[in-house]
């Protein structure tokens, strides 16, 4: 971390904190998740679900992962800094749907994202408004802790994504679920996007 200079806390989740940092070499400002679990080895770290997807999947709707490091048995991922949330946009329209306008241009983003997500290999089973932040007018996907490969072999917890979001089969407790699950919740959202609640 001597290589940035920390301007802020952005959010403080269950498996990290994010802070705003300015890097001191090229000025860059970025987001670094610090996690709090403790890592005895690097190569312990590449394996953490969020760093195996998101070192593979590089596409304009997915957050940039720029640079993976561990310092003090900590894993640090450090990501392009984004701006407000989907939640935060939703929040501030109190209530008045979207026009279908901007409805074509979220959802035809973020489903862009999620197909290539997939083709990729993985799933991210935790879509949801909070977890779609801007760039600019670019939405991008974030949050991949709870990611998954598709190929990786059930059963699955059924305790992930907010509840308004999940889809039947976690909801029923189903071991056995797959790529999907996101869909569902990309149909959730638009759903929320025309009522104007979720």
């Amino acid at each position: 971390m001597k290589r940035f200079e920390i301007l802020g806390v952005l959010g403080d989740g269950a498996f990290g904190v994010v802070t705003k940092c300015r890097d001191k070499e090229s000025g860059e400002i970025v987001a670094i998740k610090r996690m709090k679990q403790r890592y005895s080895t690097f190569e312990e770290c590449l394996q953490e679900k969020e760093v195996k997807s998101l070192r593979k999947i590089k596409h304009a709707n997915v957050v940039r992962l720029l640079q993976v490091f561990r310092e003090n048995e900590y894993l640090h991922l450090v990501f392009e800094l984004l701006g407000d949330s989907l939640l935060k946009t939703i929040n501030k329209k109190n209530g008045v749907p979207f026009t279908e306008q901007e409805i074509r241009q979220i959802m035809s983003q973020l489903l862009t994202g999620l197909a290539y997500c997939h083709k990729q290999g993985f799933f991210h089973r935790d879509i949801k408004p909070d977890n779609l932040l801007w760039k600019g007018n670019v939405l991008k996907i974030a949050d991949f802790g709870l990611a998954r490969e598709i190929r990786s072999r059930p059963p699955y917890t059924e305790y992930v994504s907010t509840r308004w979001y999940r889809a039947p089969e976690i909801i029923l407790r189903a071991p056995n679920y797959n790529s999907p699950v996101d869909i569902w919740a990309a149909g959730a959202i638009m759903a929320e996007l025309y009522l104007g609640k979720p």
